[in-house]
Order: C-alpha cells, then structure tokens, then sequence
C-alpha cells in the first residue's frame, strides 16, 4: 500500500484570514504544494491511504480542529485532487516480468540467472507457495503426509544485476505485494519447534480475502494479513547447492515479518551480479514461526534491485522502514546469533553516525530491541535487532 501523509506545514497571516499551503508526499519521491484561503480556520491534519498507486481507496481522514465546516471542505477538495495526482504519478510500472515457473530452490553461484537487469531496474515476479503446488487449495491431509520435500521453497530467480561486485551491497526495495486467494498452514511431523509435542500431521486450508486483507483462523477469530515474502537472498560464494531452509549470511529463509511492503532489504553481494531470488510467500506469520509453517500462499511481488557501492560492508542482510533500522544475524544457538545482531548495530552505527562504539553500545541498551525472528529452521536460528529512527535522526 503507498502511503501518503498530507500535512498542512505553513500559515500564513492575511489581512482576509489565512492562507493555508499542504504539502502531500508520497514515496517514490513524489510531492505535491496546494493552497487555499479561508477566515479564521485552524489547521487540520488528514491521513489518507491508497491501494495500488493507480486508484484511489475511500479516505478516513483525522480531522483534528473542528472549527470552520467550509475550510475543511475547501481543504479537501484540494487534497484530494492533489492525492489523485499523486497516485497517478506513482503507479509502479515494471521493467520486467518473471513468471513463478522461473524458478529454482537452492542458494548456489552455479545457478545461472533467468534475467539480467541493470541497477534501479523494477522486477514484477509471481512465486508458488513453499510447496511448490502441492498443498493447493483443495488438498487434504493425505496430500500432506505425502508429500515430497525435494521442490520446498521455490524461489523465483535469480536476477543478475550488471552493476554488482563482490563486496557490493545490493538494495532491495520491496515496493507492492499483492495476496492471492488462498493459503494452507500445516503441522508436518518432526519440525517446528514443539516436533516432540505435536507428532500428529495437521493441514488447514485458508481462502483469503484479498480485498479486505484478512482470513479466517476458526469461528472465533478473524486475522488481519500482513503479507511478506520469507525468502529472499542473494547466491553464496560458493557453487554447491545450499537448503534453502536455514538462514544465512547471503540472505535465505529469514522469515521475518517485518519485511513487508515498503521496506528496503541490503544484502552483501558475494559474487558479481549478486543472483537475486525471492519467494516462499506468506500472508501472515508471528515473529518464530514456531509451529514450523505461516498461512503459505503464492503472490505477486513488485520490487526495484539497486546496487550500492563505496557504502561500509556488511556481514548479513540489513533492513529499514519508516520507523526502524535492523541488523539480523544468524546463528546455531541464540546466543551466537544475539551477540552478532548486537555487534553488527554497533558497526552500523559508528560507521554511518558520529558516535564511539563505546556509546553505540550503551544507546543500544537504552533503546535497541532485540527480536528472534526464526527459531525452527535447523541449524540456524535468526535474531535481529531493531533500533529506532527517531534516534538516529539526532546523531
């Protein structure tokens, strides 16, 4: 979904009332000015979303002063055409298309790329669901106890990227991901994290509703979707085939909620080109993903690959949104994992800020949060840290 904050940040005395300006930003970098006079008004704020840049969504607007009924309607007969011009100048249209059957399920130098694009390229891709189609959506628990585990995670991929070296970053900016109809969620036998407690196979079968962004768990509770792809990851350094299950340095199963739409993912780049995948999509999955599996759904992703150079390393993905900056870091126990997510939000901050390590690591106490992201995919468990933007503005 795009956001657009509209704000009005400027008032201006005069001698027939005030002049109010609005500014309305939207991401991609597009904004807009509008102004409008009235007497005696007070300023209002009004927060509308969009889905899809090319429409408009109806408004719920947070009128805060309630004093002249004919301002507020000026105002939003301006912000609204102001908000349709936006939208139309933001519609994300893409460079390249990839199908969900351009696919494969290994991290591996070796694997050539089903596309080459050039930095600041916008890929649209499709991805099956983690079983590949074969949990669909009148499947059964037979299907389930049946099941080959040999195509798990199909990824869409990979994009070589002209521009990538090793020791590059290679930014990826997850602009629009659209839900499809239908999802499964699953007990397999012997994994997640409570295997020895739920021996027992257990599939269900969600139909999404893809307007509302919702789907049903049981008669009693309804869930609010919040849509990610669990797999994203650039190739190892190496040319043997790697699972795609645990998470590593070069991205792989993370399975971390907050890597939503409108969020920017770096990885270290360690072979030219990067060799970029994405997929085992879930529409929603709790920080741990214990029980093994989230709602397992195909989607459609929209994203732009750009490629960074002369920035300081990193060692393992990194990510950012409107409100945080996080570090993960991977590990066979919590511990190694915790202590990594913690030393790389130090590096992050004394190479980026002016700050010593010795008071990067003191502010972490005060306001970085530490989260575990994924404990179940064997051997690697992934714990990140989240540090607040709001901070980092001041240093």
């Amino acid at each position: 979904m795009n956001s657009i904050d509209s704000r009005i940040f400027i008032r201006e005395a005069k001698d027939e009332g005030y002049l109010y300006v609005c500014k309305i930003t939207c991401k991609d970098d597009c904004e807009g000015y509008f102004g409008v006079s009235a007497i005696g008004s007070d300023a209002v704020n009004i927060k509308p979303n969009i889905k899809k840049a090319s429409y408009l969504r109806p408004f719920l607007y947070n009128v805060i002063s309630n004093k002249e009924l004919i301002m507020k309607k000026l105002l939003l007969i301006v912000i609204t055409i102001g908000i349709w011009s936006c939208a139309e100048d933001t519609a994300i249209k893409p460079d390249y298309v990839l199908s969900a059957e351009q696919k494969h399920n290994k991290f591996s130098s070796a694997i050539p790329p089903v596309l080459r694009v050039s930095t600041g390229s916008v890929i649209k891709v499709d991805t099956h669901e983690a079983s590949d189609g074969q949990l669909h959506r009148e499947a059964n628990i037979d299907d389930l106890k049946n099941i080959d585990f040999g195509p798990i995670h199909p990824l869409t991929g990979p994009v070589y990227v002209e521009e990538a070296e090793i020791g590059d970053i290679l930014a990826v900016d997850l602009l629009d991901i659209e839900l499809h109809d239908y999802g499964w969620q699953a007990i397999v036998p012997g994994f997640g994290f409570l295997s020895d407690r739920f021996p027992d196979a257990r599939l269900t079968i969600y139909k999404i509703n893809t307007v509302a962004g919702t789907a049903t768990f049981n008669d009693k509770v309804e869930l609010k979707l919040n849509p990610f792809p669990g797999v994203m990851g650039v190739a190892p350094e190496t040319a043997e085939m790697l699972s795609t299950i645990p998470p590593r340095a070069n991205g792989g199963n993370m399975d971390d909620p907050n890597l939503t739409e409108g969020t920017t993912v770096y990885f270290p780049v360690f072979v030219k080109g990067a060799l970029f995948s994405i997929g085992d999509t879930h529409a929603i999955q709790g920080l741990g993903e214990v029980c093994g599996t989230a709602i397992e759904t195909p989607m459609t992703i929209t994203y732009r690959l750009r490629v960074l150079k002369d920035k300081p390393a990193i060692k393992e993905p990194q990510y950012e949104n409107d409100e945080i900056y996080a570090v993960t870091g991977f590990g066979e126990t919590i511990d190694i994992a915790t202590k990594k997510a913690v030393n790389y939000m130090i590096d992050h901050l004394v190479d980026n800020y002016d700050i010593t390590a010795e008071d990067a690591y003191m502010l972490c106490s005060l306001v970085g949060d530490l989260k575990i992201a994924e404990v179940v995919d064997v051997p690697n468990m992934l714990v990140t840290m989240h540090f607040p933007k709001r901070i980092l503005r001041q240093l």
